[in-house]
């Protein structure tokens, strides 16, 4: 759920935990390295065609519910109760996976919710479908996401190893955002011209795709990790080596905060679209667009860059916290609408970056168990934060509710940097280098010796 701008500089800040630099042949991946690997070429290909079914259902489900209901409050119930197992249960998740099996998981995960949309798609042919339906089976698929999150992000290294890691979650990355391109549309044309219906069971089918892609991986080529014994305390386990490991636990925090306060943009685009520039439904869905172009380059960026350094996601954040406070000041709708494609980079930069961080620097073992913990807090924000920037929208005025989010943002990079630079002994310097200023961290032994 990459990377960013970033002048070379000291090492990134480490502690005694964190894990080893990558090899030097990690550096010099190519864009589409990971691909090479036979078992994640089939899992990839799988989650093109079901990423695509996915947004075609999210599309559908809520035109469904707001033509059942007339209620803009019921499609954000939908959505609420989408999000809710994982706050519920997710750490719980997280436990289960470290135990299970990954791909025997995820087939019965992808499994359920290829039954739901096709439910859905039987019950909306039948003409019975009525909101509580849709209810329900948002609540399913949540309650599946809560195994198929962790499980994924986990099986990512288990087929590619460390090495390809991040080239891999850069990939997914940009699969998801292919998909946020084509699925919507395709949703659209679907639902004008045969029906929601049709969308729902397009949806339920495309789940073939990823399941037999996962049946004929080979099970020899998996990087398999141990999996932790059944007993107890193992969730608190997972809380307590979270929380003495300073770079996942600030790595985790700084998603949080960048999550629940800056990536509230159903709120804000909309706003911006109708309130602001007096433009309509046409300027939402190109600002929607153009974010999402920003974003599949940034993932493309990220798979290209081949490692994930801890000073290039906070770089990142901090970009992304700034141009959301240029954009809350935007004075013509053509600049607004440019403002997206670098937001949506840098916001992709952030997520690649951090979510490749943690899985690099956890306990395989362990790595169910934390993930769980950075999903939940990453997507808990949207419900928390969502609610808090329409307040502040409406109150104040939507620049400003943009302009919080930024703030907030970029302030917790700045001071999460600075927190991690006196943990890991550096100090920031200005230089200059070809009669440009240079920031950078430096050792302070390095400071000392040059004194």
């Amino acid at each position: 759920m990459s990377s960013g701008p970033g002048a070379e500089s000291a090492p990134a800040p480490t502690t005694p935990h964190t894990s080893p630099p990558a090899p030097r042949a990690a550096r010099k991946s190519s864009m589409f390295s990971s691909l090479k690997v036979r078992n994640y070429r089939l899992f990839f290909a799988g989650q093109v065609v079901s990423n695509i079914g996915t947004w075609m259902q999210r599309i559908a489900q809520d035109w469904l519910v707001l033509s059942l209901t007339g209620s803009a409050t019921a499609v954000g119930v939908t959505t609420a109760l989408q999000f809710l197992p994982m706050l519920l249960f997710g750490l719980y998740g997280g436990v289960l996976v470290d135990r299970l099996p990954k791909r025997p998981t995820l087939l019965f995960t992808q499994s359920a919710m290829a039954l739901t949309g096709i439910a859905l798609a039987l019950l909306t042919f039948s003409g019975h479908v009525q909101v509580w339906h849709v209810y329900v089976a948002a609540f399913a698929v949540g309650l599946a996401t809560v195994l198929d999150n962790p499980a994924r992000q986990s099986f990512v290294s288990e087929m590619v190893g460390p090495e390809q890691l991040q080239n891999a979650v850069s990939l997914n990355s940009a699969n998801f955002q292919s998909a946020r391109l084509v699925g919507p549309a395709v949703a659209g044309v679907m639902i004008t011209g045969v029906g929601t219906g049709w969308a729902f069971l397009v949806n339920g089918l495309s789940f073939a795709a990823p399941i037999a892609g996962l049946l004929l991986m080979r099970a020899r080529e998996l990087h398999v990790v141990e999996r932790a014994p059944r007993g107890k305390g193992q969730l608190r386990e997972g809380l307590h080596y979270v929380a003495g490991r300073p770079d996942l636990i600030w790595t985790i925090v700084l998603i949080g905060f960048v999550g629940t306060f800056g990536f509230n943009f159903p709120v804000y685009l909309s706003a911006f679209a109708d309130n602001v520039f007096h433009s309509g439904a046409g300027a939402y869905s190109a600002f929607n667009t153009l974010m999402a172009v920003g974003s599949l380059v940034g993932a493309l960026l990220a798979a290209r860059r081949g490692t994930a350094k801890m000073r290039v996601m906070i770089a990142a954040a901090a970009a992304f916290g700034g141009l959301e406070l240029v954009a809350a000041v935007a004075p013509s709708l053509w600049l607004f609408a440019l403002i997206m494609v670098p937001l949506g980079m840098f916001g992709m930069t952030v997520n690649v970056t951090a979510n490749t961080t943690v899985q690099m620097a956890t306990d395989p073992a362990m790595r169910g168990r934390v993930m769980s913990l950075y999903m939940m807090v990453f997507m808990g924000g949207t419900p928390i934060g969502a609610p808090i920037a329409g307040w502040i929208s409406d109150t104040y005025g939507v620049r400003a509710g943009l302009a919080v989010g930024g703030a907030i943002a970029a302030g917790a990079a700045v001071v999460i940097g600075l927190l991690l630079a006196r943990v890991g002994g550096l100090r920031l310097t200005l230089g200059w280098h070809r009669g440009h200023p240079v920031v950078r961290f430096v050792p302070r032994e390095e400071l000392a010796a040059a004194a």
